[in-house]
């Protein structure tokens, strides 16, 4: 497989109005995607566009919407909408593909985009690989169709309320949230307005935080990245739980009654454990990234579970998922897949299933996230200007061996290239943190001296 140039793990992105993230690419990659989807076809391309809250999704809308349509394509443009609502739409409303224009977590100046297929699922590696080669290449002018053969653009004025209805039937039918207390930060994104709706329908008393979008607080000291505040506003408010979301809500980060955080592999292990007791767990198995904390894998096992892993980015867990038939996977940063209802990542889905496991035990969130007892876990990132295979560093990989000798099956070393950024990371786990903080820093000065 060819190496991708402007495709990361999640989609394309980068500062908004600079390369690759500018309108020049956006329009480009509409017509990449009109003509690629055209190919067999009976009828023309149908493309669903979401996008977050951030100033530069009008721009990028626009031009992509733009490409889309010049290429022959029909789109439909749903607004603000959460990633996982835009997945959840495109195959409900049997569109060809759908767009999230979305950074994620990352801040208001950058902007990305992100592709589902028609049935709702990220496009594989080698699809986003003949887009590339056909942004590259350009569409030939003289082939683009004109008169009645342009496509159009539909608003779909009601979204976000049928992504609500979908979302509301997660939530056990037997239950409800009267008389529950929830916080819930949606860090000024595109679950702004469906997450405390949803929360509220279902009868809980709702305080919202960061649900006051002006297009360049996106992900600003809110939402999942920063759950301080949330956990500080739980505690005053003595609510049963805090929900915090990213910008485009495809991640969910738990704050207990205590004001304690509750990570992805928490949510994976409170989730992971009930559906092995209720034999609904395929193949009882979980399926999560390296990243993932040894004591979820140790936690799972001893409910006769087992725990799978997969590289760094929430479309491996799924591909994996989808190859074995599992239904339960994630990644530590939030990212939570349940096959069962959802086809990515999905914030809200997540912080319901939680709520049901609540509600049917009667118990607390500490007490079920209680169940996962954590190995100390040390990660650094460091900028770097190349990133050239590990194997190709010998210092680095002799002294990553050394540390997993070390540990002996009690620990773990991490060294990756981040996706998304130039930098490297180092994640080093096992039983005393005074000692993997020591690794971690040394494998960083090596890597740095290698690379320098």
């Amino acid at each position: 497989m060819g190496k991708r140039t402007l495709f990361g793990t999640d989609g394309i992105r980068g500062e908004a109005n600079r390369h690759p993230m500018s309108a020049e690419v956006a329009l480009r990659l509409g017509r990449a995607i009109a003509v690629r989807l055209g190919r067999g076809l009976s009828h023309r391309p149908r493309v669903l566009i979401g996008k977050d809250t951030r100033l530069s999704g009008y721009m990028i809308e626009t031009a992509l919407a733009s490409g889309l349509c010049s290429a022959g394509a029909d789109i439909m443009l749903a607004g603000p909408l959460p990633t996982p609502g835009v997945a959840f739409m495109t195959a409900g409303m049997r569109a060809d593909a759908g767009v999230m224009i979305s950074a994620s977590h990352n801040p208001f100046q950058d902007n990305g985009i992100k592709i589902f297929a028609g049935d709702g699922f990220k496009l594989p590696d080698e699809i986003e690989l003949e887009l590339e080669a056909m942004i590259e290449a350009g569409v030939d002018p003289d082939a683009l169709p004109t008169g009645k053969h342009i496509g159009k653009a539909t608003r779909i004025d009601d979204a976000h309320g049928r992504y609500a209805t979908f979302a509301k039937l997660v939530f056990p039918r037997q239950y409800t949230l009267d008389g529950v207390k929830i916080v819930v930060d949606c860090a000024h994104g595109a679950a702004y307005r469906v997450a405390p709706e949803v929360l509220t329908e279902l009868g809980a008393e709702v305080i919202a935080i960061g649900c006051s979008p002006n297009g360049v607080n996106i992900n600003e000291g809110v939402g999942a990245l920063y759950p301080q505040q949330l956990a500080a506003r739980v505690k005053a408010e003595g609510a049963q739980l805090g929900v915090a979301l990213d910008g485009d809500a495809d991640r969910c980060i738990l704050v207990d009654e205590r004001g304690e955080v509750t990570d992805g592999d928490q949510i994976l292990a409170v989730l992971g454990l009930q559906m092995i007791e209720d034999g609904t767990l395929n193949g009882n198995t979980v399926v999560a990234t390296v990243m993932s904390n040894l004591g979820l894998a140790r936690v799972l096992q001893s409910a006769g579970g087992n725990l799978e892993r997969t590289q760094v980015g929430d479309r491996y867990v799924v591909e994996r998922m989808r190859a074995k038939g599992y239904n339960l996977g994630g990644e530590q940063s939030g990212h939570i897949v349940s096959l069962d209802h959802t086809t990515t990542g999905d914030g809200l889905v997540s912080a319901l299933s939680v709520l049901g496991v609540m509600a049917r035990t009667g118990k607390p969130l500490s007490e079920l996230a209680g169940c996962l007892v954590r190995y100390p876990q040390v990660l650094k990132s460091i900028k770097v200007s190349r990133k050239p295979p590990l194997e190709t560093l010998p210092d680095v990989q002799r002294a990553i061996d050394a540390v997993e000798a070390q540990y002996a099956g009690e620990g773990r070393v991490l060294v990756r290239y981040s996706g998304t950024e130039n930098k490297a990371r180092v994640m080093v786990e096992g039983p005393d943190e005074g000692a993997i903080t020591a690794s971690c820093d040394e494998l960083c000065d090596l890597l740095v001296k290698a690379l320098s």
